[in-house]
């Protein structure tokens, strides 16, 4: 895994969108079918906007038909961190980036084949790197049968 990132609030609010921040550093959650990523269909990498690791693959993308990008799958699974979230009188497991700590999302056990996940995620937490741009840079994704 890289390195941890850490910065003050202060920080945060100058690097992220007022949306980004409500999101990663507040635990909310964008509308459904709102984001920038819900239906992409570009190949590449989908990555932390916070700090930049490199959390899904659009190898892995699935229309959950829930509005949010979903993905069976996570790239690297010791780049995200999981914690119980029991807000809203639910009990989810939550997403977030191990790097920085950012909420992602939330994962799910009711997902396709093979690993039968959905990993919901808000688009405001992710950027995307097209296929050309992570050979360039020499990023890999595993390949998925």
């Amino acid at each position: 895994m890289h390195d941890r990132v850490y910065k003050t609030e202060d920080e945060w609010r100058q690097q992220l969108t007022p949306e980004q921040y409500r999101v990663m550093r507040e635990k909310d959650t964008e509308p459904p079918y709102t984001g920038l990523w819900w239906d992409h269909k570009g190949e590449g990498l989908y990555c932390c906007v916070g700090c930049g690791s490199t959390l899904f693959s659009s190898k892995t993308k699935f229309d959950s038909g829930t509005g949010w990008p979903s993905f069976w799958a996570a790239l690297n699974p010791g780049h995200l961190s999981h914690h119980e979230d029991r807000g809203y009188f639910l009990r989810r497991t939550e997403v977030a980036c191990s790097r920085c700590g950012a909420h992602l999302g939330h994962v799910f056990d009711d997902g396709p084949p093979p690993t039968g996940l959905r990993f919901c995620i808000n688009s405001a937490a992710l950027a995307f790197e097209p296929e050309e741009q992570v050979r360039e840079e020499g990023l890999s994704a595993p390949a998925y049968e």
